[in-house]
């Protein structure tokens, strides 16, 4: 029954325990036994929620007494150690944070304990949430349950494994650049980030700048991406960003309900793309098309003029440094560990080059906007490759030597233009590993990102590589083998 409940998504597990079939206690117990048991190899949880059992023996008595339950109830969830939890230590990954623990929740965390989730653990991340591997000198390297010897991502890439390794059903992550869908790309798990200011950034860190930052769900299936982002979206009164109270979503079906166009692309604009995962993206495309869905090849021409990794990097280089700044202060960068310290290091952005940036970013937007006037959504891969090897800094993808930093080059552009995006499987490369796609959709448009993303999850279930049927098999000396 324990191994049953591992590999269930949150809406199932929901609605075994609103039948009374399963007890949140069982749940939460089977999750924590199988943190105990491989959590040792693959490093994803920092700390577990001491008052984890306590919340589903209360969640437990709830549905015996026949009380309204939430759409979450007595399921158990995890944060990133980036997001604030009352009683439960946010050390950010970094030694200056060390034993830091918040009086109140994030206001993500605080929605989904209303919705009835009960927070299970903290999940680790590079220092700061700066980096595409979570690896720190608090809580050391997290590893991929698919092979232990790659990474997970990051920055939420401890989220990532905990959940594809059943440890964890639901998470939430943040996003700055690629940091939720690319950790759900390494692992073949699904995550979005919905339209920036949907789901308020409050008790998050930084505070400023945030205008790139994200924070989203991460799960095993679209419908508990629907699900969480039900819960945790809408303003809250303290992230100005945040403005828009939630739409309905709607019913999501594995057939088209209404007339769809969508375009597909990996390029140009975003880089290297390695051909197993361009192909994957195709496939994908493809899919669409034989369920009735107008589908055709796409490019986005102020992508090509802009390439949005620089136009990335050059403002939120002059935009990070106080935020640092703030977390060193008394001179600690003693303490600091190595991205960290590189990305003090960065040379200022002149002012000619951000007013230059700031522009492009407009361009950017502006594309975007020409094509969501014409599409109602975008393919794309999510990652030019599958799960690479811990530690590597530079890639030969395509025949073209690229740096670490171009693994960002298809999510950016969303972090630049606010729009929302969602990280599904759909593929699996020559050694094995998840290959996932990337839904784009206009902005506040999370509907209908979240209906193309089910089409295809319906095509992937047949394919066998649903994340709730398809489990971690590349680490089974980890005990990551699930049969």
């Amino acid at each position: 029954m324990s191994n049953e409940l591992i590999f269930q998504d949150a809406t199932s597990l929901a609605a075994l325990i609103r039948r009374k079939e399963v007890s949140p206690v069982e749940v939460v117990k089977a999750h924590l036994d199988r943190i105990e048991a491989l959590d040792g190899q693959v490093n994803a949880i920092v700390i577990l929620a001491e008052g984890a059992l306590s919340a589903a023996r209360i969640a437990e008595a709830a549905v015996l007494a026949g009380e309204e339950l939430g759409p979450l109830h007595g399921v158990p969830f995890t944060a990133k150690d980036s997001i604030d939890t009352a009683g439960v230590m946010t050390q950010r990954g970094s030694p200056i944070f060390r034993g830091r623990t918040p009086g109140q929740d994030a206001t993500s965390v605080a929605r989904l304990k209303r919705a009835g989730a009960i927070l299970l653990a903290k999940t680790n991340l590079p220092e700061f949430s700066y980096w595409i591997e979570s690896d720190n000198l608090l809580s050391g390297r997290s590893n991929n349950p698919w092979d232990l010897e790659r990474t997970p991502g990051g920055s939420s890439g401890g989220e990532s494994a905990a959940i594809a390794a059943g440890m964890s059903p639901l998470g939430l992550g943040t996003d700055l650049a690629i940091s939720v869908r690319g950790p759900a790309a390494q692992t073949g798990i699904t995550s979005m980030k919905a339209t920036h200011g949907r789901v308020p950034m409050t008790g998050i860190w930084p505070r400023a700048p945030r205008r790139f930052w994200h924070v989203g769900p991460m799960a095993r299936s679209v419908r508990d991406i629907a699900l969480a982002f039900a819960q945790l979206a809408g303003p809250d009164g303290q992230d100005a960003f945040s403005t828009l109270a939630a739409r309905d979503l709607g019913n999501l079906s594995e057939k088209p309900t209404r007339p769809l166009r969508v375009g597909w692309m990996v390029g140009p604009g975003f880089g290297p793309v390695d051909p197993q995962v361009a192909a994957t993206v195709k496939a994908a495309a493809q899919a669409l098309a034989d369920l009735g869905v107008a589908v055709e090849p796409v490019g986005i021409p102020a992508l090509e003029r802009d390439f949005a990794l620089d136009v990335f990097n050059r403002l939120h280089v002059m935009e990070m440094k106080p935020a640092f700044a703030q977390a060193t202060v008394g001179r600690r960068e003693d303490e600091l560990y190595k991205m960290a310290r590189t990305m003090l290091s960065l040379p200022d952005t002149s002012m000619s080059d951000f007013i230059e940036a700031e522009q492009a970013a407009e361009r950017i937007r502006d594309g975007y906007a020409e094509y969501f006037s014409r599409y109602d959504a975008l393919i794309t891969h999510v990652l030019p490759i599958p799960a690479h090897k811990h530690g590597v800094e530079s890639f030969v993808i395509d025949g073209q030597t690229v740096d670490a930093t171009y693994l960002q080059g298809a999510t950016v552009p969303l972090n630049v233009a606010g729009l929302p995006g969602l990280s599904m499987r759909f593929g699996t490369s020559r050694d094995g590993l998840p290959i996932n796609v990337q839904v784009v959709g206009a902005w506040h448009d999370e509907a209908t990102v979240l209906q193309v993303a089910t089409l295809l999850e319906g095509v992937s279930q047949v394919k066998g590589l649903h994340p709730a049927l398809g489990r971690p098999q590349g680490a089974a000396e980890a005990g990551c083998r699930s049969s």
